[in-house]
């Protein structure tokens, strides 16, 4: 492939605009065309690219209200999907079908009968098929990672996340109110971190246990008279093949906290801790004991791109680097897929108050 990489976006929400600020900051890519059937998305798209860095080609992107418009009139190498949940399915058989290199944010899909049939034909599709996981690439969440496969705690015993933020924001026409749309909070928000987990881990999960609730937030919105569905708090405990346990703590009604995310990761030998938005890791040995403190920086650029700690950026950059390349992708469908089981499996637990086993979903 000569030249820079010419990508077509389809949906141009708060994610999508973000995806193309870091675009700008892209030397090797270039944004040709988007779609949104919603008129005022497009509408933010072109103000974003007209009031962008890149001058060369702010502003000359091709907007159109159907994808399959712009997959049939413009010539893309790379097509990012960062439409509403629920509809990339059908989206992807469109892009597929195109043959196209694809970023897919994540959720890869709402349902395990959609994710698995996803991933299956993804195994033999031959451009770079990417599901956008960002949270592995934070910065100090990347160090934090190497340092744990690295040995530096020793053996990993214990991995627990904790996300205590904001409720879910507005989105056009409020599909995000719904878990029907969405795949529920455990799908749509957590499968970032069921992602991590194994990651981090390196093994597949073998049970799922989710304590989780509508407390606080949503309830009362009514949409044609209904409430809300979706889970603004929950715990969740994951137990893995070889041995290792993990949790996840989410509040989604806690904005006045200092950090949004904790990670902490504790061995045999050592205790590693990386916190955002401080960028802080914490080493905590047992012997002897003394702990040791470092800060990850992230580029001022790069963090004014999005809201994502720097995140989006570097999977961008790694995305656009696997498709000029031929390189494998770094999250692949069957990572995704396995992310939306996870989730899945906390859904249904904390609906039904009991434990899921993930040989129950098929894996």
């Amino acid at each position: 492939m000569g030249g820079k990489l010419r990508v077509g976006m389809i949906g141009t929400g708060m994610m999508g605009l973000e995806h193309i600020r870091n675009l700008f900051l892209m030397p090797d890519a270039e944004l040709v065309a988007f779609s949104d059937p919603h008129e005022e998305s497009r509408n933010w798209a072109q103000f974003t690219l007209e009031h962008g860095s890149r001058k060369e080609w702010a502003g000359s992107a091709r907007p159109f209200a159907d994808h399959r418009e712009m997959l049939a009139k413009v010539a893309l190498d790379a097509v990012m999907i960062v439409s509403p949940n629920h509809t990339h399915r059908a989206v992807l058989d469109d892009v597929m079908a195109a043959q196209k290199h694809i970023l897919c944010e994540k959720p890869l899909c709402t349902t395990n009968e959609d994710a698995m049939r996803v991933a299956t034909a993804a195994r033999t599709y031959k451009p770079v098929f990417w599901v956008g996981m960002e949270y592995r690439y934070m910065p100090p969440v990347t160090r934090f990672i190497a340092d744990v496969h690295g040995g530096r705690i020793g053996a990993l015993k214990m991995l627990a996340i904790r996300e205590h933020r904001f409720p879910f924001l507005k989105k056009v026409g409020d599909w995000n109110r719904f878990a029907a749309n969405t795949g529920g909070t455990m799908v749509e928000k957590c499968c970032h971190f069921f992602d991590l987990m194994r990651h981090i881990v390196r093994a597949e999960p073998v049970r799922v246990y989710c304590s989780g609730a509508m407390d606080t937030n949503h309830r009362d919105e009514r949409y044609d008279g209904r409430m809300p569905d979706i889970i603004d708090n929950a715990f969740a405990v994951v137990d893995f093949a070889n041995g290792v346990r993990a949790s996840l703590d989410l509040c989604m009604f806690a904005e006045g906290s200092h950090n949004q995310e904790e990670i902490a990761a504790t061995g045999d030998q050592a205790k590693l801790e990386v916190f955002i938005p401080d960028g802080t890791l914490v080493f905590s040995p047992r012997a002897p004991k003394g702990v040791v403190r470092e800060t990850v920086a992230v580029d001022d650029a790069v963090l004014a791109a999005g809201t994502h700690h720097g995140a989006t950026y570097y999977q961008l950059k790694a995305f656009v680097a696997a498709c000029l390349s031929g390189a494998p992708a770094g999250v692949s469908a069957d990572d995704g897929m396995r992310a939306v089981a996870m989730g899945i499996a906390a859904e249904v637990s904390a609906r039904e108050k009991r434990v899921v086993t993930m040989t129950s979903l098929g894996l």
